[in-house]
């Protein structure tokens, strides 16, 4: 609800501050008076484009302060967390521009841009006006409409949890699709790469081993030296063996002596005795294994060349080839075996699809019950309005398949004949100014309990019409506004100012060539005058005030 407005500098308003109420609040005056500036005013605070236009003449800036309560709306608090604007019971928008058409926007003192502020505006108020082509007379809103008159959110949850689950089963039948497409393409290749690597029988650390044993064949001859020399250190000029047998007989003479006490190095000696003679059994067989085979050398080197050339060919190291065949395998199985996969895919995705046509269906059959029950209660509204022989009707149509989402299949748009013989048209199409304004208030009595929006506010919806048609219409605004809703309304009728709760005036002052709009909140004797100036013109009359107490009474 708008608890409070704050003008500063905008056209005709120098300095305004007004309160409202709950109820039904009503705003008159002459034309050119200046109510289509209160909505200009406000309108910046919900986030409509600011131009320079509107700053008062030799002004430098002009503001705007509004102070709403905070929506009881799950979604707005969500918002306001999405943004991290802090926000308890109130809410406090202001906002500034200067000549230069530079401002800013504040949220309880926060800071935040005009993007943000028009999401936040479309929770706080909602402006119809004579031609308003959003809301109500928008068909994109029609279905979400529906759906919140109804109430009917279980079956809106099952239909979008089960469309969810449809449209990702059918996107991992496609991949799975493209994924066998794009195998097949490629499975002669495959079948020549594989026979490939199978063919080179790749052994785990196959580089490593093989170079290991090219190195040592290059360097054959060298190897081949330094054994003979060892083996000749061990076993020429000096008897290494024989000396340690001879040291060993000497300790172990000494041993019976001394009652083994020099065991250990006796045994030592044993040991080295023996690690010496298989050194030279070693070096025997080492020098026997050494190879200088030169068509080894060169089978290893082209086994080598081969083996670099498959890794560069599939852009991956030699070590990492076996992993390459055993992933061409598994793609050349899944070519094999993908369709009996794939077919497993298409089951689940048609048992997705049965599910959530299931739940659709559910879904649209409350739509129709609740488009049968609103159509009734609009047509009802219709009769008082003066419009006897037009016809609203919520008109369901089908999607095809490509039209499937998370809200059903189901396209809903609100038509209106204004005659007997003409044909249904689309709400915002058919209908005349005036025509249009009565329809969209037999809509808003009948969708205010369902509404999120505490603020409504009706810019001249009574264009047009008179008499006992303008009643009507005032007492459905005062109903509207008994629904939890404030309602504001800019009236030049009589009969709609009658039904107000509060009522406000506006008019032009002018001191010393300069004209300031006013705005003043009438007390029951100013209420009674200005109805009855709506009624008689300039001269207000006796008859006019008689019929303003009627009125009113009524």
């Amino acid at each position: 609800m708008l608890s409070s407005l704050s003008i500063r500098n905008v056209i005709l308003i120098d300095k305004l501050d007004l309160d409202f109420k709950s109820g039904l609040s009503v705003l008159t005056g002459e034309t050119g008076a200046g109510k289509s500036i209160l909505l200009d005013s406000l309108g910046l605070l919900l986030g409509n484009r600011a131009e320079t236009s509107l700053i008062r003449y030799g002004e430098d800036k002009l503001s705007a302060t509004g102070t709403f309560t905070i929506p009881d709306n799950p979604v707005f608090k969500s918002l306001l967390e999405e943004y991290e604007l802090d926000a308890e019971d109130e809410i406090v928008i202001k906002r500034t521009l200067n000549t230069e058409g530079k401002g800013k926007i504040f949220f309880n003192d926060q800071p935040i841009s005009a993007k943000i502020l028009k999401e936040i505006g479309a929770f706080l108020v909602e402006v119809h006006g004579q031609f308003d082509n959003q809301g109500l007379l928008n068909p994109a809103n029609h279905l979400d409409i529906l759906d919140l008159y109804g109430g009917y959110k279980e079956e809106l949850n099952k239909t979008a949890t089960s469309c969810k689950k449809y449209k990702q089963v059918r996107q991992e039948r496609q991949n799975a699709e493209q994924k066998i497409e794009k195998a097949k393409t490629d499975e002669d290749n495959l079948r020549h790469w594989v026979d490939e690597l199978r063919k080179m029988n790749i052994r785990e650390n196959e580089e490593e081993t093989l170079s290991q044993r090219r190195q040592e064949l290059m360097n054959a001859e060298k190897i081949v030296e330094s054994v003979n020399y060892a083996y000749g250190a061990l076993t020429q000029g000096a008897d290494v063996q024989g000396a340690l047998r001879q040291a060993q007989n000497a300790v172990d003479k000494v041993n019976i002596l001394v009652n083994d006490k020099y065991k250990t190095l006796a045994e030592m000696l044993e040991q080295a005795a023996i690690d010496v003679n298989e050194s030279v059994s070693e070096l025997e067989n080492l020098a026997s294994r050494i190879s200088t085979n030169q068509n080894e050398l060169e089978s290893i080197e082209e086994r080598l060349f081969a083996l670099r050339g498959l890794a560069r060919k599939h852009q991956t190291t030699i070590n990492d080839l076996p992993k390459v065949l055993t992933d061409f395998e598994q793609k050349l199985t899944a070519i094999e075996y993908g369709e009996e996969g794939l077919n497993k895919l298409r089951e689940a995705e048609e048992q997705a699809k049965l599910e959530y046509i299931k739940n659709a269906n559910a879904l649209s059959t409350k739509r129709q019950k609740t488009a049968q029950e609103l159509d009734k209660k609009v047509m009802a509204e219709l009769p008082p309005l003066k419009m006897e022989k037009a016809k609203f009707m919520t008109l369901m149509e089908k999607n095809d398949e490509t039209g499937w989402n998370e809200k059903g299949f189901d396209k809903v748009t609100f038509t209106v004949s204004t005659n007997p013989n003409s044909p249904q048209g689309p709400l915002n199409k058919i209908a005349s100014g005036g025509e249009l304004a009565r329809f969209m208030l037999a809509l808003k009595v009948n969708l205010a309990q369902s509404s999120n929006i505490g603020t409504m506010i009706f810019d001249e919806v009574d264009a047009g019409i008179g008499g006992a048609t303008a009643q009507a219409v005032g007492e459905r605004l005062a109903r509207l506004a008994q629904n939890d809703v404030q309602v504001l309304v800019v009236t030049h009728s009589p009969q709609v100012a009658a039904c107000g709760n509060h009522h406000f005036k506006v008019e032009k002052e002018t001191v010393n060539n300069i004209t300031t709009t006013m705005v003043k909140e009438l007390n029951d004797i100013g209420r009674h005058e200005e109805i009855a100036r709506m009624l008689a013109g300039e001269v207000i009359t006796d008859e006019a005030r008689a019929a303003a107490k009627v009125l009113i009474n009524e």
